[in-house]
Formats: structure tokens, sequence, C-alpha cells
């Protein structure tokens, strides 16, 4: 059973930012830190002053924290970054509404004097002698302080007050972890008790001193416990001022989640619940506890709930009949095929996070050579003639100012030129499609000629598969390649307008060219002939995508989400192995390229030679592995969850920290084989997507989700009141109908009832209260 505190933290745009370069505009990014540490950067949006991200993390925290800051700056190629300003929340702020901040929040100034991190370690006594009380401060070390200066590093000094006497350490040069080991001695003087309070400071030979933060423990806590121990450092007790939206504003989304995940077995009568319903007969879909559950389910939570079902689903070899299951359901409530999966239903949902699990190297694999020219090429295109920019033309050419019918066609080549190899890609890529998506899609095209049979229907079939594949995968990723890890970086402005016109029509050949000339976008019409050329092309696509044979599960039994042999992730990172005696120097590090794959990890000098040195048998040992920033950390952290998921030696807990002084750094136990602080799977990730199978944690987020609709789901399918309503009328439902839902229900309210006593007994017996061998599945 392990404990954890998760954020979902999701930077959505900013506005009305200041400018901060000579041009009028600024480069933004921002920094995400927990605790002043750096958990996540945003990628920089060039040229604007109302950036759009749209970036996803879920920071998943072993121990507590105390709170969450974005910072908004300026890329410079030359010399600092500039602050624009920054936003904190405690954690009271976040955990006071369980559904989370989703908000716009105006940016504050910056003070340099609050931005202080790191801890000390104090140890302080009261003694009494002839000549009066006197106070012993042993001030002994600091740990991870600010750097405050260019080399990176801090020359910290510690200043004790006490009354009207203070005392100054030596100065530890060039360092953020200090090590003083010095006494204090400081005498009371008359007058009421006072305060102690410890700064530290970081010393200049040039100008004023920078400080590091502080502690303050009032004379009730010196008299009765004096302080021994760590201590984290605080800034200047100020109220921080909000800057009226001089500085812009930030639209943030953030939710916290704590939560206890149990031993696999309490959550195995959940999972038998759930995988009965969707290998249970048809008839039976609108009365089984998984129907019963998505009944209790809308907004934001839908889509959580759709990601962990999926997942769980795959790991069991069964995303198969799960997304049968919610299809037959969707289309059986469907009347009008115009509108089959366009909303945001748990099928729809639940297949776009399917596509993103099982389908993204396919989709790297398809869109992105193209995507790289357009980034890289920065052709001028458009044709909306209310956004044509006549002399942009004339500034890199001297043919003069282009008619907007000459700039209409150059924009209508230079589109077709990018359209052309990604359809060709996309229609020849049917032996590329992963087996999974292939047998889905045959499953949802089946369904769908089943309740529309009729001839003028014959592209419902062919609709409800490019529907997801085109207007839900492939346009997308176009529009925001970021966001699907198709580039590093956003889009300039030009270069997004691009990616724009290209998304649209995409979208038109995966809508069968439907809407073509209608709608306000009439400038598109140069591009019809172009588009309806192609669809013919896509319906025999689809045609050829679902005659597969297959007797195997969609998703395959194996919870694996990369073949063996596939490489995860390449690239440089900084290694050493670790060595006892102590921390090592910079010059420790070696630089040599990294192949993870679904089997192991391995490294030589470059990536060109051809020997590959892999670390042989012989007694297990600790390998630091140093990436270059914190967004390459993440990746490669998600990328080793991926390829370690299926290994059945991997350690259920780990240590974040190192060992190092005689104890581990993340939870000071000083043995060496005491057992892992943190579960394997915490860590910042990249997006949901990304992760590997996690069935116990995903488990009990359906078992939360499910709590969350307890009192419906007792007063809709259980309470006597209701049913004296004759709900049958309301609904539409048959008697029968209604007594299966009812049984659903009050299984799902048992299995509820013995997760509740689960968590409750693992919570007396933290506190010491049950001993462990009263619990029980």
């Amino acid at each position: 059973m392990a404990k954890s505190s998760t954020l979902n933290v999701r930077v959505v745009e900013g506005r009305s930012l200041p400018a901060k370069d000579v041009s009028g505009s600024s480069d933004p990014y921002c920094l995400v830190k927990v605790d002043d540490e750096v958990v996540a950067r945003t990628a920089t949006v060039w040229r604007s002053l109302s950036p759009f991200w749209g970036e996803e993390y879920t920071v998943h925290l072993p121990l507590d924290f105390h709170h969450l800051a974005f910072y908004v700056l300026d890329e410079d190629t030359v010399g600092h970054d500039d602050i624009i300003g920054k936003i904190s929340l405690s954690r009271e702020a976040i955990a006071a509404d369980p559904r989370g901040i989703d908000s716009w929040i105006n940016l504050s100034h910056v003070d340099p004097d609050a931005e202080v991190q790191g801890e000390i370690c104090l140890s302080v006594q009261m003694l009494e002698d002839g000549q009066g009380r006197c106070l012993l401060c042993h001030v002994l070390q600091a740990r991870d302080l600010a750097p405050r200066d260019i080399s990176g590093t801090s020359d910290p000094f510690a200043r004790v007050f006490w009354g009207s006497q203070s005392l100054e350490t030596s100065t530890i040069k060039k360092t953020r972890f200090p090590h003083w080991d010095e006494v204090l001695e400081l005498r009371e003087m008359p007058g009421a008790p006072s305060p102690l309070r410890v700064e530290l400071w970081d010393w200049d030979m040039v100008g004023k001193n920078d400080f590091l933060g502080m502690v303050e423990f009032s004379p009730k806590t010196l008299q009765r416990k004096p302080p021994n121990g760590w201590f984290r450092l605080l800034p200047f007790p100020r109220a921080e001022e909000d800057s009226g939206g001089n500085l812009g504003a930030l639209r943030l989304k953030v939710r916290l989640i704590e939560d206890r995940v149990l031993p696999s077995q309490y959550y195995q009568p959940l999972v038998e619940l759930l995988m009965d319903s969707v290998l249970g007969p048809a008839e039976e879909d609108t009365a089984s506890p998984l129907a019963v559950l998505e009944e209790l389910t809308s907004g934001d939570c839908r889509q959580d709930l759709a990601t962990k079902l999926v997942k769980l689903f795959l790991g069991r070899g069964l995303s198969g009949p799960f997304l049968d299951y919610l299809t037959r359901r969707e289309v059986a409530r469907t009347t009008d095929h115009n509108t089959l999966f366009r909303s945001n239903s748990l099928a729809s949902k639940s297949m776009e996070q399917f596509m993103k699990l099982v389908g993204m190297p396919y989709l790297h694999e398809v869109l992105k050579p193209v995507i790289s020219r357009v980034f890289e090429e920065k052709k001028y295109m458009e044709l909306d003639p209310c956004k044509m920019d006549l002399g942009r033309t004339r500034r890199i050419s001297f043919k003069g100012v282009p008619s907007e019918e000459q700039m209409r066609e150059t924009s209508l080549g230079l589109l077709t030129g990018y359209l052309g190899p990604i359809v060709d890609t996309i229609v020849g890529s049917v032996g590329r499609c992963p087996l999974a998506m292939r047998l889905v899609f045959k499953q949802l095209r089946g369904r769908v000629e089943e309740r529309f049979p009729q001839a003028e229907h014959e592209d419902v079939k062919y609709l409800a598969i490019s529907g997801f594949l085109f207007l839900r995968f492939f346009a997308p990723a176009i529009l925001t390649p970021k966001l699907f890890d198709l580039r590093d970086q956003h889009a300039d402005p030009q270069t997004s307008r691009s990616l724009l016109l290209l998304a649209k029509a995409v979208q038109s050949i995966g809508n069968l060219g439907q809407q073509l000339g209608q709608g306000k976008e009439l400038w598109m019409a140069p591009l019809h002939p172009f588009l309806l050329q192609s669809i013919s092309r896509v319906r025999d696509f689809l045609d050829r995508l679902v005659d597969v044979d297959g007797d195997e599960e969609a998703g395959a039994p194996t919870r694996a989400l990369v073949p063996p042999s596939a490489t995860v992730r390449e690239g440089y990172l900084l290694k050493r192995k670790e060595e006892p005696a102590s921390l090592a120097t910079r010059f420790a590090f070696k630089k040599r390229y990294f192949w993870l794959s679904g089997e192991t990890l391995s490294y030589s000098k470059g990536p060109e030679w051809q020997v590959v040195t892999q670390d042989g048998a012989g007694p297990p040992h600790t390998t630091y592995l140093q990436c270059k920033n914190v967004n390459e950390l993440n990746q490669w952290l998600s990328a080793l969850r991926k390829a370690s998921a299926p290994n059945p030696d991997k350690l259920a807990s780990c240590h974040p920290g190192a060992f190092r002084s005689a104890r581990w750094t993340c939870c000071l136990q000083a043995e060496r084989s005491a057992a892992g602080c943190s579960r394997t799977h915490s860590a910042v990730t990249l997006g949901d997507w990304s992760d590997p199978l996690d069935p116990d944690a995903e488990a009990q987020m359906v078992y939360r989700q499910l709590l969350l609709g307890r009192d419906q789901l007792r007063m809709q399918f259980l309470e006597d009141s209701s049913m004296n309503t004759t709900p049958e009328a309301d609904t539409g439902a048959c008697p029968d109908v209604l007594a299966r839902q009812r049984a659903a229900a009050a299984r799902l309210l048992e299995v509820l009832e013995d997760l509740d006593r689960a968590h409750e007994e693992f919570q007396l017996q933290e506190q010491g209260k049950l001993a462990p061998g009263h619990l029980g599945p």
C-alpha cells in the first residue's frame, strides 16, 4: 500500500503580457515549480503577448509540499531571460476545492527576497548561569540554497538574531550546500522574551548581499521545545502584491489528488465487475455496472475516467471488447447519424485515449516528415483575403507587391505541396497502422453498418472511422504538433497559421467533403478540387484498413506498450557510477550516448560507434544519469517506466534521492537497504498517454469516481422514493432493465463498502491503532 499526492497541472494560455523586446513583443515561456524546485518548463511561444501553450503535466509527489508556483519569462538569445511575473498557489488553496482551480489569475511582481529555497539544520540550547539566560545556536549546515551568483552557486553565511544581539557565522564560498558546524552564543538582555531569527545571506564583494531565506522561532517554542533538526527556509514576511493585471494573466487548471493505492487483491472485485460488463451479452449493456458508472460521470471527470479505463482494459488484453461495448451503447442511443460520436461521450473520449496509447509511433511516422518541413521552410501561406499581408512578399522579393490573386495562387501551390505528401503517406500506411487500432476500427464499422444499413447511409461507416482517425488524431496533431511530441517547440505565428490551414484541409478530407462550400470559410474554395480528389482515396484507404483478420484481442494481453526490441528513447546523458566516499564533482560524469529499448538500457561513446558497452554480470550497483534540463529528465523517466512496465523484477518502491553521508537524501533513512519511500511510478510525466500501465492506481481512480457519485447512485437506482415515481415512464426503460440496473448498483455499492473498509483499516494501521494481521482482502 502506498500513499501518493498527485498534481494535475495544465498551463493553458496567457493574455496581455508586457512587451520585453525592442520589437514590442515577447517570447514567453513558463516554469512550473513545486516548493521552489523546477518540475516542468513549457515551450517558448515566439513573438506573442497572448501565448497559447496547452501543455499538461502530472506531478506525482511522494512527500508533502507547500506551494506551487508558475513563473513567466521572456526568452532572450543573448544575456539572461527577463522575468515577467509569477503566480504562487499554496497547497491549502489548491486542496480547498476537490475539483481544483480552473481560472484566469493575474501575474504578480517577482521580489528577489521572496525567491528562497532550501533548508537549514540547527540545534538550539537554552542555558542558565550566574549571569542569566544564555542561548547556544549550533548552526550545522544548509542544503539546496538558491543560486545567487553567475557561477550558479552562492557564498552563504548565517546571521543569528536574539533580542538586540546578533552574531554571524563564517562565509563558505561557492556552494549551495554549506557546512559551518559553528556554535553562536547569545546572552538574554533585559525586557520581554525575544524570538530567535536565523537569516541566510549570500556574501557579495561588490554591492549589497543577497537574501537566501530565514527561519524564526517564538519565545514559547524556545522555552518548551528548542529547535533541533532541519527547517525549511522562508521569505521575509510580506504580503504578495497583485499587479492589478498590469503584468498580464495566466489561465491555469490545477487539481490535487491525494490517495492511498491499496495492494492489487483489494481491487479485484471492482475490476471483475468492470470486466464482466464488457464480456456479458449485448442485451445487458444498459444494465451493467460499467453502464451505471458511465451514467454517474460527466464533464472533466469523463476524460480522466476514459484514460484510466482504457489503460485498465488494455493491461488485461480487453481493450477491444471494452471499446466495442462503448460503441454498441453509443450507436444504440443515436437516432441521427449526423450526431454519431460527435459528443464528448465516454465512447468518444475512450477511443481518443486508445489511439494515443497505441498509435503514437504510427502518428509520428506518418506526420513528422511533413511537419518538420513546414517548421524548417517557414513559407508564407494564406487563402483568407482578410488575413493576407500583400506587403510581406515585397520585403523578401524585388518583384513588387503581388496582387491578391497571385498571393492566393502561390499559397495554393504551397498548401497542396504539403497536403499531397500527407495524403499519400496516410493512404499508403495501412500496413504500418497498429493491428490493435485496425481491429477496433473493424469492430466500429460493423456496429455502424448494423445500425444504419440503408443505402443512403453508405458514408456513415466511413465517417465513423475517419471522424476519429482524421478529426481527433491527425488534424489535432497537425494543428498543435508540440502537444503530440512531433516538435520540441511551439510554432511561431506564421508557421502556426500554416498548420491551421493544413489542419482545416485534413478535417475536410476526414469529413469526406460533406461541408465543403458551406459555412463562413468560403475562401477555402480554391483548395476544394484537391480535397475532392483525395476523398475517394481516403474511402479506399479505410476499406483496406479494416480488411484485417485476427483472433487476438485488440491491445494484446500484455502490459508493454512497445515491442521489446523497439527503441523507446535514445540520446546523450551524463553517466557516473556510485562512489560511496563523497558527492561527485561535475567532472566525474562522462558523456555517453544511450539507447533504451523494451529489453535493455545500453550506451557507448557516441551514436556512430558499432561496439556497444553494457554493464556485465556481477553484484548490482547504482549508476547516476544526469540530464541537461528538467524536461529531458521527465521524458527519460517516462520512457523508462514504459520500457520496464512488463518487468516482473521491478521494485514496487524506490528512493528518488541518493544515499549520501550514511542516509538517503529523500527520506533521511539511515539504512541503505531500507524500503523505498516513493512508488516506482512517482515522477513528473509529460502526458497521460505516455505513462505506462498501473492497474492498481487506475482501479483506485475508478473507485474514487464511484465515491463521488455514490449518493446519486443510491437516489437514482435504490431509494424507495425514486421507485414510486415510475422511473420507467421518465427513462423509457422497461421494468426488467430497471431491475438489472438496481442489481448492478447494489453490487457496486457493496464493492465500495469493502474498499472503504480496507482504506479505513490501512489508515488505522498507519496510526498504530491496528495490528497488521487484522487486514484482509
